[in-house]
């Protein structure tokens, strides 16, 4: 043991020849037994000695000058961390029973009357040292205990945040897979309808009424899967951050009044109490995205209420914010799944209502577009069966400014065959080539068609054309070059380009101009968007089909 850890002995005597006579008799046994002795001569130098060190034992005498041994004791033990060192007090003659009450009542352990025996002085010394060294091997035991339950908390903890974390995953790895077999299902429902419906068409006992029904099957389930597609792509780019946002200020009555009629049209509202309150309110925004976040939630809204049932739509102005809110009268949603009504993944795997149908990620994509917008949303339900209600909070925005000035409508295309002008086709799908210039074909227009970008180059150089639908992704060159090439040769520079692409980014639509092209569409192209983009110039815009 080395000499530091050594339980110390105090030795306090004013008398030269006694503290020399008691410390060499102990530093005798000091190897044998493991302690290390100090002496003081005085009270005061034994309280110093005291702040400086832990001792096993005091010998203490008590006849002294100025501080006597009873009152250096007892300035001993007023100090908390001295206050249970065990003092022998060294007395010249017998203390009779009051002076031995005095003295325990100092905080005596012991006494020791001279002339000390040292055999009686070895033995209570060595009681005390073996004591001290037990009560330092039960704090160093308690030490490493203590130390040991710390680690095992930590431990314990750190398992309990892995076991968190892995329950976590596996939570959110078997939502992924649920959505990813309901995505699976998503798809195959449709394809399977128009898989159907063009082998029913080849028929040789199909007529011409059931052609015709199998016609708008495959073009109903068309619309539908560019939707699942649409909602995708769209989720996808707002939780990447790559949705660039065309802002500018919108009346949101006008907007959410505009998709309350389309709802209208299509024959979606017909059997529900729609109540609606829409104060003019303006925001600096998106109009497509906006439009997508209330055609979400109106059609949730739908979705999930019975027939007969009623849907609340208000608009309301509150200090800096515009309040959209839509509530309905339908299954409601259960208390575990509304904090994660929201949530990518999570509402596909416990969705409200399966049958309807869908991927269950259009609150999801709300969220996000509004967040980007600097807004917030929330949704409240009472539960099962008593309907919901989401309110999108959006930063209120100054109405904007009337110019006096209004855009002219762009004239319609003209009918019949004469003065159509010739297209060229440049598209390397064989199908979607072949299904374009079919469409423009039953609408009079004459068509040419390239599967890749340096072979319409050659053609439109050779024959001509009035307008160009070029694809941007193409083998040898891509729409951009094939544009750039159209508009650098003065024969062709006055062709009218139409790009197609399947990105609706800004950030697309800003590499389609500076390339040249007149317009940008996303496939699938709509034909009723086709015929107009075929008509007169118009600014560049996406059309999202």
């Amino acid at each position: 043991m080395p000499t530091t850890d050594k339980p110390k002995i105090l030795v306090v005597n004013d008398d030269a020849a006694s503290l020399l006579a008691l410390t060499s008799l102990l530093d005798q046994w000091a190897k044998e037994t493991g302690y290390t002795v100090l002496s003081a001569r005085s009270g005061q130098e034994a309280l110093r000695q005291v702040l400086l060190h832990d001792f096993a034992v005091i010998i203490l005498d008590v006849n002294m000058p100025g501080m006597d041994g009873f009152e250096t004791a007892e300035a001993i033990h007023q100090r908390a961390r001295s206050a249970d060192i065990p003092i022998i007090f060294v007395t010249a003659f017998l203390a009779d029973e009051i002076d031995r009450l005095k003295a325990y009542q100092r905080g005596a352990a012991d006494f020791l009357f001279t002339p000390v025996i040292p055999q009686i002085l070895h033995a209570k010394v060595s009681v005390f040292v073996a004591l001290a060294n037990k009560n330092e091997q039960l704090r160093r035991q308690a030490e490493k205990l203590s130390q040991h339950t710390l680690e095992l908390t930590a431990t314990n903890e750190r398992l309990m945040r892995e076991i968190e974390d892995r329950q976590a995953a596996e939570r959110k790895s078997h939502a992924k897979d649920e959505f990813l077999a309901m995505l699976g299902h998503e798809l195959r429902n449709p394809l399977s309808a128009i898989s159907s419906a063009a082998a029913l068409i080849d028929m040789p006992g199909a007529g011409p009424e059931m052609a015709g029904r199998a016609r708008q099957i495959i073009g109903r389930q068309s619309q539908h899967l560019s939707r699942i597609v649409d909602d995708l792509l769209d989720l996808s780019r707002a939780m990447s951050g790559k949705i660039l946002l065309a802002r500018r200020p919108l009346d949101m009555a006008s907007l959410v009044g505009a998709c309350l009629d389309t709802f209208r049209a299509t024959g979606r509202t017909a059997g529900y109490r729609i109540n609606v309150d829409l104060a003019p309110t303006w925001v600096d925004g998106d109009p497509t995205r906006l439009e997508q976040i209330a055609t979400n939630l109106i059609d949730n809204a739908l979705k999930y209420t019975p027939a007969g049932g009623t849907i609340d739509i208000g608009l309301a102005a509150e200090d800096h914010e515009v309040l959209l809110t839509v509530s309905d009268s339908g299954v409601g949603i259960a208390p575990d799944l509304l904090p994660h009504v929201f949530d990518v993944f999570v509402q596909g795997s416990i969705s409200l209502d399966r049958a309807q149908g869908g991927l269950g990620i259009g609150l999801s994509l709300v969220r996000r577009l509004v967040e980007l917008h600097g807004g917030s949303v929330s949704a409240t339900s009472g539960g099962g069966g008593a309907g919901s209600s989401f309110t999108i909070r959006l930063p209120r925005a100054e109405p904007a400014q009337e110019t006096g000035q209004e855009k002219a409508p762009a004239e319609a295309a003209s009918e019949g065959d004469a003065g159509r002008p010739a297209v060229l086709l440049i598209e390397d799908n064989e199908d979607g080539r072949e299904m374009m210039a079919t469409m423009l074909d039953v609408y009079g227009y004459p068509v040419l068609q390239s599967a890749d970008g340096l072979d319409g180059v050659a053609l439109a150089m050779t024959r001509l054309p009035k307008v160009a639908l070029v694809d941007i992704g193409l083998p040898g060159i891509d729409g951009y070059e094939v544009a750039r090439r159209l508009r650098a040769n003065p024969d062709t520079r006055a062709m009218r380009l139409i790009a197609l692409t399947g990105y609706g980014l800004a950030d697309d639509q800003r590499r389609v101009l500076e390339a040249g092209f007149d317009m940008h569409l996303v496939k699938p192209v709509d034909i009723a968007q086709l015929l107009g983009a075929l008509g007169e110039p118009a600014p560049l815009r996406a059309a999202v089909g």
